[in-house]
């Protein structure tokens, strides 16, 4: 039987350990994002959905078509919020912004402001990574595009 000796094995170990955090980021999930009033969005192009809007990080925003139905009102609490956790926001939020295309307000969710798009609330997906968009309508989701 051969055994590695401390010389062989001390690269290796080095290596596992820096590769830890990077595997450990890489599986965390996503929780709510919290984004700034004046720059709540950004356009992102995706190869699977073209153009949608994401947050300033790269987190791609959803509505729910249930919130759609129910005139704009906050319905997905509790596990819903869990997997599809709310975007809030610090600061005025301006209706308008240079280079995105949709209409940003807020509505009111428990002490915090969740952001609005064109009159709906505003979500990323906890399995989304930054960057990458995976769902659009599924189960009522829908990734929102500029307008």
């Amino acid at each position: 039987m051969r055994t590695l000796s401390l010389r062989a094995a001390l690269p290796i170990t080095l290596l596992a350990a820096a590769l830890v955090p990077t595997v450990a980021s890489a599986l965390s999930l996503t929780g709510p994002q919290t984004v700034a009033g004046t720059k709540p969005a950004i356009v992102l192009k995706t190869g699977n959905l073209g153009k949608v809007l994401a947050t300033p990080t790269r987190f791609g925003i959803y509505y729910w078509n249930v919130e759609k139905k129910a005139g704009g009102k906050i319905r997905c609490t509790g596990q819903c919020a869990v997997a599809w956790p709310p975007v809030y926001v610090k600061g005025t939020v301006q209706k308008r912004i240079a280079g995105v295309n949709a209409n940003f307000g807020t509505i009111k969710r428990g002490a915090r402001r969740q952001l609005t798009i064109n009159g709906l609330p505003a979500y990323t997906y906890h399995h989304d990574p930054a960057g990458v968009v995976l769902c659009d309508n599924v189960n009522g989701w829908f990734a929102v595009r500029p307008l």
